[in-house]
């Protein structure tokens, strides 16, 4: 691993901080350290960031709250640290946009590994985004934003574009109505803001609305991208 990848790593206990700088560098990483989530927004908009180990409780602002503000700016990779195992924190951390969530109890060593395993993944999705997301009747140029459906160009809102992309690259996968919300719009908003953003999706992309083929409605629990 290139020692031009700078890790930030964020976290009040100074002994993990320590300890994470000594495996992070003896892998080659430039390592920068934050104890508050005040610190370390103000690192993340000074110095060019390739991936965040990310305290979740710390005094003050918390590692979710941080995580919030970072990704309305960058999709730099989030790993969210907590001494907390129950599956609430990581849905909510994972929903936030982080990349992954490692308990406390994890090894510095296995840390190191998952740093270098997110890197490798953001590393594949740049080449990927070179290219052009091909589902027959809808293709989608990552890099230029352009949705083509059955030949011709349609137009898409931001916020359309970002919910189209989250389906197409996770076919099959249902996306519950708190995981949209949380996601796209900061958890304020309720059910009817989904059926509405998609339903000017479905516009836009489906020949038949009213009995949609792509954009499906699992009932009672939220949407899935029927492709790929």
């Amino acid at each position: 691993m290139s020692a031009i990848h700078t890790i930030l790593v964020v976290d009040d206990d100074h002994s993990i901080v320590e300890l994470l700088r000594d495996f992070l560098e003896n892998e080659d990483f430039q390592v920068l350290t934050a104890c508050d989530a005040v610190y370390a927004w103000a690192l993340f908009q000074q110095s060019p960031i390739h991936c965040i180990v990310l305290d979740v409780m710390m005094p003050g602002k918390n590692g979710f709250e941080l995580c919030r503000q970072i990704r309305k700016e960058s999709n730099v990779p989030i790993l969210f640290l907590s001494a907390r195992s129950d599956d609430v924190d990581k849905i909510r951390g994972l929903s936030l946009g982080g990349d992954d969530y490692i308990v406390k109890t994890a090894s510095p060593g296995e840390i190191v590994a998952r740093v270098k395993a997110v890197l490798r993944r953001v590393n594949s999705q740049q080449q990927i985004n070179e290219a052009i997301l091909d589902y027959g009747c809808i293709k989608i140029n990552l890099s230029t934003r352009e949705v083509i459906v059955e030949g011709r160009k349609v137009v898409l809102t931001p916020k359309e574009y970002e919910l189209l992309r989250l389906f197409v690259e996770h076919p099959r996968h249902v996306f519950s109505y708190e995981q949209l919300l949380e996601k796209f719009w900061d958890g304020v908003g309720d059910k009817h803001t989904i059926r509405v953003h998609l339903s000017r999706l479905r516009e836009k992309i489906e020949s038949d609305p009213n009995q949609p083929q792509l954009l499906l409605n699992v009932w009672g629990v939220g949407y899935r991208f029927e492709g790929g």
